[in-house]
């Protein structure tokens, strides 16, 4: 999200927790961008030299969210996907930020209006969900709360397509649009392999070559991590557990409770080297 914003042209400060994270992330990010350019610059080298140097110049870093925000025309959080330790970051900055600073949370799973609520400005206050890995998903999701305001939701649409996204909008609704279809379809495939109706290969095979997606449920699952997965599911089944699309899995639950989360530990619903 700070690469795409500072390519686009914005001025862009990015926080995290400590110097050594930064100076990865920052890593990270030249690493992204050179290969960027080996794509939009194949045959202008120059030109992507300077693109490069032009986006770096519009990136700082700092580990003091509460020095920085005073300046800010939105801020995005992208933190750890705990309710309890994002209200209590919004709280804090809420309290520094300028009137007119325009939060926004890029939470795949949580209320967006239980957020608003841990800040005086619920009006300015929105959801903007990017997909992974962001400098190549043309989507973002755009979240109204009842309490948002048109003018933040214009707002928030408008820095949606000024970083070259699609937004698309929707309701505070458990899982936005994509994790919504998604998760439950995800849960559905583990459930169908539970039953033992088929393998978990001709799962996957069954769904690339008969409905065209570019991976099988559980390659999916494993990429985006079987403890998100789990947490997200779990959330949905507390908010609504009478609903059979948000029942927790067995099989998930062990493979978790193992510590085998998917291509981040080596082994998931698959092994990986």
């Amino acid at each position: 999200i700070f690469q795409v914003a500072a390519a686009a042209g914005h001025t862009v400060v990015l926080v995290d927790q400590s110097e050594e994270i930064l100076k990865k992330s920052t890593k990270g990010i030249e690493e992204s961008l050179k290969r960027v350019i080996k794509k939009k610059f194949a045959d202008k080298p120059e030109a992507g030299t300077e693109f490069i140097e032009k986006t770096l110049k519009n990136l700082t870093t700092s580990t003091d969210a509460v020095a920085v925000v005073h300046s800010t025309d939105l801020v995005i959080e992208a933190i750890v996907e705990n309710q309890e330790t994002k209200n209590e970051l919004f709280k804090t900055l809420d309290k520094f930020a300028p009137e007119h600073t325009i939060f926004a949370s890029n939470t795949s799973s949580l209320q967006i209006t239980q957020l608003a609520n841990s800040t005086t400005r619920q009006d300015r206050f929105g959801g903007l969900h990017f997909f992974n890995p962001v400098p190549m998903m043309k989507l973002v999701e755009v979240i109204k709360t009842p309490m948002t305001s048109q003018k933040t939701f214009e707002s928030l649409v408008d820095f949606s397509k000024a970083v070259g996204k699609s937004p698309v909008s929707c309701k505070d609704t458990p899982g936005f649009i994509v994790n919504r279809l998604l998760v439950p379809y995800m849960l559905e495939a583990v459930r169908l392999f539970e039953r033992g109706d088929a393998s978990k290969e001709d799962i996957d095979v069954a769904m690339k070559l008969g409905a065209g997606y570019p991976m099988g449920p559980f390659e999916l699952l494993d990429y985006v991590g079987l403890d998100t997965t789990k947490y997200i599911i779990d959330g949905w089944h507390a908010l609504e557990p009478n609903n059979p699309l948000f029942a927790p899995s067995p099989l998930l639950n062990k493979l978790v409770e193992e510590k085998k989360l998917g291509k981040k530990t080596g082994e998931g619903f698959y092994k990986y080297k």
